[in-house]
């Protein structure tokens, strides 16, 4: 193998340093693709492989970062310098810091944790320091499309089906600087979801980023009068000063967080106490062990970790396995109620769908690695590139 220059136009790097990998190494990275989601594939020496995914959604254009900035220095490598190859990745690639680098890298990240959970015969989260097992969940709406009546006729029937005791919807509109996705959707739809769901069941709401401070504040206070126990991105995620000013001054939870992938970001998220709940998502932060590292940083601060897992790829599995092992874990799953009618993408991605709800809660088996196969049908259609050492 030729020694790879970083995309940055960096000085070659060789792997002598990785020639002192233990264990077996990485021969092949290949990722199966649309644009809407990826798979990964390594396998190391011994044939012996591990099935990993980057992030959701642009997933063709996050693949080629994937051969083109990470590969090069995974390569050769040995599947227990995983740590280390996370570490140096952003140094190697530093003129490019933002967020696809990091969605590629959780591409490679999550693909050998499979593996090493194959090769020791456990599930990630024993891995981790967890176990197999239950985690609750919140039935998590993705939807603003719809009316405050029909939104809670939908949970009903969930709830009914499922088991669910929390529930998730909507307000404001998406970056919506304080407009609602129509006039008056929110103060409808509060009420609506607690007379609909009773007094027993616990409910959160997302705001994606909606609102000033004033109109956030505004809105808690409306959520705090009818029950409501979690208030996520009030504020543009990006200026913390204003989620924190919301955070101060209310007694809901505030969560965030799902959007930061700088390391950086987050220390300075958790010093000054912008959220009361930190949700990294693990594959917009670069995997399993970027994640898990946000995840000490909050339990150091006191603070849970509720992971941010909006659609039913393998990005729930992480967050199941990642919840069994967290000391500091939330009090729920997030786990989507969207279908292959509004998510299509998601259809037949598997050979056996590793989500089943039972009583409100789903289940990491004690399968090795992730406990998934990827329908071959699927990968047959997807579109396919392979990096490797020969």
């Amino acid at each position: 193998m030729s020694t790879p220059y970083s995309a940055s136009g960096a000085m070659p790097v060789s792997h002598d340093r990785g020639r002192q990998d233990t264990g077996p190494r990485i021969r092949n990275i290949e990722t199966f693709c649309t644009p809407l989601i990826g798979f990964v594939r390594v396998t190391a020496e011994d044939g012996s492989q591990g099935w990993g995914q980057v992030s959701t959604y642009n997933s063709d254009l996050t693949c080629e970062v994937l051969h083109r900035q990470v590969a090069p220095w995974a390569l050769g490598r040995g599947m227990d310098a995983l740590e280390a190859v996370i570490d140096e990745i952003p140094l190697r690639e530093h003129k490019f810091p933002g967020s696809y680098l990091r969605r590629a890298m959780a591409g490679l990240d999550t693909a050998v944790w499979d593996w090493r959970g194959k090769a020791a015969g456990k599930p990630v989260a024993e891995l981790l320091g967890g176990s197999a097992g239950p985690v609750r969940a919140y039935a998590s709406s993705m939807r603003r499309d719809i009316s405050p009546e029909d939104e809670a006729a939908r949970l009903r029937t969930i709830r009914d089906r499922d088991g669910f005791g929390a529930f998730k919807v909507r307000v404001g509109a998406e970056c919506g600087q304080d407009r609602d996705e129509w006039p008056g959707r929110t103060e409808a739809i509060i009420p609506a979801i607690r007379r609909a769901m009773g007094d027993e069941a616990a409910l959160l709401v997302d705001a994606n980023s909606g609102f000033g401070p004033e109109r956030a504040i505004q809105v808690g206070r409306m959520l705090e009068d009818n029950g409501y126990e979690h208030f996520e991105e009030p504020c543009p995620y990006w200026l913390l000063e204003q989620t924190a000013e919301v955070a101060r001054a209310l007694d809901i939870d505030v969560a965030g967080g799902e959007q930061d992938w700088d390391l950086q970001q987050w220390k300075r998220m958790i010093e000054m106490r912008a959220v009361d709940i930190i949700q990294p998502d693990i594959l917009y932060l670069g995997g399993i062990i970027r994640s898990m590292t946000v995840a000490r940083m909050g339990e150091a601060a006191g603070l849970p970790c509720t992971p941010h897992c909006a659609n039913l790829s393998l990005v729930t599995l992480f967050t199941m396995h990642m919840l069994r092992a967290v000391p500091n874990a939330g009090r729920y799953l997030e786990f989507s109620i969207e279908g292959d009618d509004y998510y299509p993408w998601q259809r037949g991605l598997f050979t056996k769908d590793p989500y089943t709800i039972r009583d409100g809660q789903a289940f990491v088996s004690d399968a090795p690695g992730w406990g998934i196969d990827i329908n071959p049908e699927w990968l047959a259609k997807s579109s396919y590139r392979s990096s490797d050492t020969d």
